[in-house]
């Protein structure tokens, strides 16, 4: 049943630890003692920040649950899927952003279903790679079942191109390189994806793709094939039909390899190559996978090395076809670079000596309004911006793609203390601790600042400041350099 005034929402609100006294004292406040009717009391609620739609929309409605998983407070509805919800959601104490992915109540009763849904989970748990989304977490109790895991800012692959119809062929091939580095290394850990498609595919804000959803690999033969029997339109058909047209083996390392040039394909001439359909007769034809149009026949205009790889990649009969991630990641590379030096991707000044190339700083920003906001303040003056809204990502890219930025800053604001932590483990990891790192600290934090491990090279900012402030110290930590690679490189130490 459905609450008809705001002092009834206000204590719903409460109770359900959706808000406290304080802040429902606070926003009355503002109506200089009236009773401001439901909507007003919302609109309040929400500019203020305290409540997002979507939990405003449960309250009016008389929802009492599905506004926390564990303790993580739900956000808003990301995306539904046949079998899981995704939620953006925060951590309640460290607010940490996270995306919760919860099995549909449906199959919750059902055991072959949430046993795979779990193992799933767990599976994902095993890997940590910068083109993966990361598992974080696995939890069941009682008939509810979600996973923990990276909130990536940004679209699937499938809304991308439904945008952009289709891609420049360098863009395109980046794109393939964080497929297929995702895949290699999955690969190396003997486990398969086996359900690669343009929606398990998110590029994040930055450009980045990242592979999500890995599917039955890894499980036990009993589990996965009782499984796919039970579950409707199981994801495995298109697999399943490859597997048997080919004659290769269950779970073949080289049917990645063919749906990934299937996406490849796409990216470069907006086409699936495979009709699409939902009818498990067609999936499953021979026919459909011999209708397959040549890629050259549809854009005859690309790169003949481009044409070359979506040609072995998507070739019918696997011997013919890449046999590891890693050899297609090999080709992939030489013709990145090929392309970049036909754009002109290498340029010099009129006086012979290397421009100076922009400055790359990361982002760690947990709050889509804020990510924009610094995104353009720092764009305007030349900085090339990369985001992400986890402190742990952050340092773990630091620390693995050495070169990849020149600087980081972390705001504290809504993170909380992972981002003090993640600031002074970068000051004391050998591989990090001369990368430039600016600390951004909220009012309620600036007693923090005794705690962060401060040098000439990395600082405290006490909020609140000015772009212009922000920028002039982001110029003394990471100054425009003329003539050399632009980029931090660690000492030799």
């Amino acid at each position: 049943m459905g609450l008809s005034s705001a002092d009834q929402i206000a204590r719903r609100a409460v109770e359900l630890e959706l808000l406290t006294d304080q802040q429902v004292q606070q926003v009355m406040a503002s109506f200089k003692g009236r009773e401001p009717t439901p909507e007003e009391f919302g609109q309040a609620l929400m500019a203020a920040e305290l409540l997002t739609r979507y939990q405003w929309d449960r309250l009016l409605e008389g929802e009492t649950t599905g506004f926390f998983y564990g303790e993580y407070k739900v956000q808003y509805l990301v995306g539904t899927g046949t079998f899981a919800r995704v939620f953006r959601a925060v951590h309640r104490k460290s607010g940490q952003v996270v995306a919760l992915k919860v099995l549909r109540q449906r199959f919750c009763e059902m055991p072959a279903q949430y046993m795979l849904f779990l193992r799933e989970g767990e599976l994902g748990c095993t890997l940590r790679h910068p083109n993966i989304v990361a598992i974080y977490e696995v939890h069941s109790f009682r008939n509810v079942h979600y996973l923990v895991m990276e909130f990536v800012e940004g679209h699937s692959l499938r809304e991308f191109m439904n945008i952009r119809k289709v891609l420049e062929p360098l863009e395109a091939t980046r794109l393939m390189i964080d497929i297929a580095s995702g895949l290699d290394y999955a690969f190396q850990r003997k486990v398969t994806h086996r359900d690669l498609k343009l929606s398990n595919v998110l590029v994040s804000m930055r450009g980045q793709a990242k592979l999500v959803d890995f599917g039955l690999a890894g499980m036990d033969d009993g589990l996965a094939e009782n499984a796919i029997i039970e579950m409707p339109n199981t994801r495995t058909v298109d697999y399943a039909a490859l597997e048997r047209i080919c004659g290769s083996p269950p779970d073949d390392p080289r049917s990645d390899i063919y749906f990934a040039g299937c996406i490849y394909y796409h990216m470069l001439c907006g086409k699936p190559p495979l009709a699409e359909t939902s009818d498990r007769a067609q999936r499953m034809s021979r026919q459909r996978f011999l209708n397959v149009i040549p890629l050259e026949n549809l854009a005859p205009q690309l790169p003949r090395q481009v044409i070359n790889i979506v040609t072995k990649a998507m070739a019918l009969d696997p011997v013919y076809r890449y046999q590891t991630p890693r050899e297609m990641l090999g080709d992939l590379h030489r013709v990145a670079m090929k392309l970049a030096d036909e754009q002109g991707g290498h340029h010099t000044g009129e006086s012979g000596g290397a421009q100076a190339r922009p400055r790359t700083v990361m982002i760690v920003e947990s709050n889509a309004r804020m990510q924009e906001i610094f995104r353009e303040g720092l764009k305007k003056v030349g900085y090339r911006i990369l985001l992400t809204s986890d402190p742990e990502r952050a340092f773990e890219r630091a620390r693995q793609d050495i070169g990849l930025m020149d600087g980081l800053l972390i705001n504290a604001q809504e993170i909380g203390e992972p981002a003090l932590e993640v600031f002074n483990r970068l000051g004391e990891d050998p591989d990090t601790r001369d990368l430039p790192c600016l600390l951004l600290l909220d009012e309620p934090q600036h007693g923090w600042k005794n705690r962060a491990s401060t040098a000439g090279h990395r600082m405290v900012l006490c909020m609140p400041i000015t772009m212009r402030q922000l920028r002039a110290t982001l110029e003394k930590l990471v100054p425009a350099r003329q003539g050399d690679s632009g980029v931090f490189q660690p000492s030799a130490r």
